[in-house]
């Protein structure tokens, strides 16, 4: 259960900057460096999120499941 509210909460913040990004590229135009910091740090943590769940795959942490029907 811990593992999944972790990567709930992997999502929230990489959406919270992908907006973050968004705002700063609306209210400045496109003329400071926060855009491109804001995009920045959702790419990398969405790597991050793939490569955590990549290892909680091979080590057993998270298992896949079918999908009944």
């Amino acid at each position: 259960m811990l593992t999944k509210i972790i990567i709930v909460l992997f999502l929230f913040v990489i959406i919270g900057s992908l907006f973050s990004g968004l705002f700063y590229l609306v209210r400045d135009k496109g003329t400071s460096e926060r855009t491109v910091r804001a995009l920045t740090v959702r790419i990398s943590l969405s790597v991050l999120l793939f490569i955590l769940l990549m290892i909680g795959y091979a080590t057993g942490v998270l298992q896949p499941h079918g999908i009944a029907g």
